[in-house]
């Protein structure tokens, strides 16, 4: 299939809103980004978009508990969700930020997949599973990130990819799994391959 590729340097900052319902409007094709707050998301992002500010990177993981959504073309946007499972957030926001991403990944109409980060290292701890479950459930395609590949030998990287490709198949949804690094630029290319894929419904209409 010949899939319209997008200029993903193009990408620019909208909105940061802090809750769902402050979110732009619910059109067009949207794709999260989701992972611990460790994670290495704004890493991945500003790796796609090839600019070095454009998603910032906090010292402190679990700072940013802002939604910033991002403009790639027209129609197609990218969301930045806060990074979940850090330890310094209060219990009270942790509680409230689950029930606000569980609603969002069911009730918000044009996010159409979820692009889940998890440290090579660790992945698939019990709020990755959850949000895996989430997704899935909620009808969304997913593609999981294995980030800082590049901290681990071409072998080890093949048996932790091999691992959880194997570990995701009871959740029985459209899942991708690829390595990826944004310090070596593993996988950069396989991610805007994969957004292309789900944004190429635009270029149709």
């Amino acid at each position: 299939m010949n899939v319209p590729a997008l200029n993903y340097h193009k990408t620019h900052f909208l909105i940061s809103a802090p809750n769902i319902k402050l979110m732009p409007a619910d059109e067009g094709i949207e794709v999260a980004f989701v992972g611990r707050s460790n994670a290495g998301k704004s890493t991945a992002l500003n790796a796609l978009t090839q600019q070095k500010q454009l998603a910032r990177t906090s010292k402190t993981p679990g700072r940013t508990q802002l939604i910033n959504v991002f403009g790639v073309a027209e129609g197609a946007k990218l969301v930045d969700l806060p990074g979940y499972g850090y330890a310094a957030v209060p219990e009270q926001m942790k509680r409230e930020w689950q029930k606000s991403l569980g609603e969002y990944l069911q009730k918000r109409q044009c996010l159409t997949a979820v692009v889940v980060l998890m440290d090579i290292r660790h992945p698939l701890k019990d709020l990755d599973q959850q949000m895996i479950q989430w997704a899935v459930a909620a009808g969304k395609s997913v593609l999981l990130l294995l980030t800082k590949a590049d901290k681990l030998s071409q072998s080890a990287r093949q048996k932790q990819l091999r691992m959880v490709r194997e570990a995701i198949l009871p959740f029985q949804g459209d899942i991708t799994v690829e390595l990826f690094s944004g310090t070596n630029k593993i996988g950069v290319a396989q991610l805007a391959a994969k957004l292309n894929e789900w944004f190429s419904p635009l270029s149709e209409q």
